[in-house]
């Protein structure tokens, strides 16, 4: 019985080395659905060991260097005074500890795997701990803006920081579970002097993990966004500033585009490869195909968490202010220490103002 890989990084650069798992344990061995004939994949390989590493090496730099601004920038400048600062902060926690495990991945798809099973489930973990929490945390990034716009009265009250701090604990603990299967099945594995990390689940296993990762990570999310976003756009459209209505429905309809556009691609695709028989897409040429595209759909989905720091964090004023300060006093004064103009601090001009529907000096939207 055929058992395949439902993580997307691993799935990917494993199936570089092995397409086929056996249940009972035997050698994996690679053969097309007819069990006539081997069902080569070098194409998929070469592709992989090529394309891969300078794109997971690209997202992991830009990724990494805008997720540190973020928690800088929250920690130095912002000081963490509100419960979307602690979930923004989180986000990009997670997004860092996801982004972490791509040097790993790079090497994995040009070279194999020489690190064992300990290393591989451990960096499986951190990937898996890292992708479920920064789904997670744009779910309560998405509550919190819906509960400061459209129930303004019971914010005040319930969007405090220790609130913040008690959900984000909570939130990476249900994280840590929903890795757990990911965790356990991993496993190095030889084949062919190639040697590969990915998870080796029996059928029904891998069948829970791939419907799991759908609803988590796909379903729920556009789900809870769609909720709150209609909320937040019914209360909107009663707003009497007509700049600032127009563009916080501009972003809200941005951030729902991109989640979609970079993510349901990858899920798809995960579906397809999960249940082939299903859709009957399980003979050789369709399943190179679909391990071409979770190549193509994953890294696309990757570059999200490089995406997430323009939308959540940088397209608001404030936080856009701060980077300038930030920039001015630990960057730009250190380049140019001749340059008198960076030991200036600029006035402190908040374009927003206290409102009702925030309960605090920010964009209501914008962050």
């Amino acid at each position: 019985m055929n058992v395949s890989f439902s993580h997307s990084v691993l799935s990917t650069s494993h199936s570089l080395f092995t397409t086929n798992i056996q249940e009972n344990n035997e050698e994996p061995t690679t053969y097309d659905y007819d069990y006539s004939a081997p069902c080569e994949k070098a194409d998929v390989r070469q592709i992989a060991a090529r394309l891969l590493p300078p794109l997971y090496s690209l997202v992991f730099v830009s990724g990494f260097v805008g997720n540190l601004l973020v928690v800088l920038i929250l920690i130095n400048c912002k000081k963490l005074k509100s419960m979307t600062d602690i979930y923004l902060l989180n986000l990009a926690a997670s997004d860092l500890l996801f982004l972490l495990t791509f040097p790993v991945w790079a090497h994995h798809a040009a070279n194999g795997w020489g690190l064992g099973d300990a290393m591989c489930k451990l960096f499986t973990g951190l990937y898996h701990i890292g992708y479920f929490g920064g789904f997670f945390f744009v779910i309560l990034l998405t509550i919190d803006r819906y509960l400061a716009i459209v129930h303004a009265v019971f914010a005040l009250k319930a969007r405090t920081v220790t609130f913040g701090m008690m959900t984000s604990g909570v939130t990476w603990v249900v994280a840590v579970f929903a890795s757990l299967p990911g965790i356990i099945f991993a496993r190095s594995q030889n084949e062919d002097s190639l040697s590969s990390c990915g998870p080796s689940f029996p059928v029904g296993w891998k069948n829970f993990h791939t419907i799991m990762r759908t609803v988590l990570g796909l379903v729920l999310p556009l789900l809870v966004m769609i909720i709150c976003y209609s909320g937040i756009l019914k209360t909107l459209l009663r707003c009497r500033n007509e700049k600032k209505k127009h563009k916080a429905v501009r972003l809200i309809f941005v951030i729902m585009i991109v989640y979609f556009l970079f993510w349901a691609p990858y899920n798809i695709v995960l579906l397809l490869s999960t249940f082939q028989e299903f859709f009957n897409v399980s003979n050789c040429k369709s399943s190179s195909q679909l391990d071409q595209a979770m190549q193509v759909t994953e890294t696309l989905g990757m570059t999200h968490c490089c995406i997430n720091p323009i939308i959540y964090a940088f397209v608001g004023e404030k936080f856009r202010r701060y980077l300038s300060v930030f920039f001015r006093k630990h960057i730009a004064k250190h380049l140019c220490k001749q340059c008198p103009v960076f030991y200036g601090e600029p006035a402190d001009r908040v374009s927003s103002t206290y409102t009702p529907s925030t309960g605090e000096q920010e964009v209501s939207v914008g962050l």
